[in-house]
């Protein structure tokens, strides 16, 4: 089933595995407190990375880079996990790649571009998901 509105945010297969644990296509009960947990723990995580930000606490960034990465790929929310995916290099002082070293200062201003760059992708699929689910409030 395609999620309307997803385009190359959220890949389609990954998500379809979601969905298939529904009872129904009339019942997506499972599928959606899946997703819905995964709202919760995005808000929870951007809090502290803005905290271990504001901290210039480079570990802790890496880890919840690591941490949220995981989870958005699980759900297939593709745009989500690869700008996790810069979060954890940049926390670790390497590039996007993860292949070259950079300053702390280089990671931080880095750090703070992408994590405004992951919560504006997170709001877009948010969205999307909250209309897949007729939960436009």
């Amino acid at each position: 089933m395609e999620v309307p509105g997803a385009e190359d945010r959220i890949d389609q297969a990954t998500f379809e595995q979601i969905l298939e644990m529904d009872d129904s296509v009339d019942d997506r009960d499972f599928s959606k407190s899946i997703v819905y947990d995964f709202f919760t723990q995005a808000d929870s995580t951007f809090d502290k990375m803005d905290s271990s930000l504001d901290a210039k606490d480079l570990k802790t960034l890496s880890e919840l880079g690591h941490f949220l990465k995981g989870s958005s790929a699980t759900l297939g929310l593709t745009k989500v996990q690869h700008s996790c995916e810069k979060i954890q290099h940049y926390g670790h002082k390497k590039d996007e790649a993860g292949s070259a070293d950079i300053t702390e200062e280089e990671a931080l201003e880095k750090l703070k571009s992408e994590i405004a760059q992951v919560k504006k992708e997170f709001g877009d699929v948010q969205k999307v998901l909250k209309k897949f689910y007729k939960d436009e409030s």
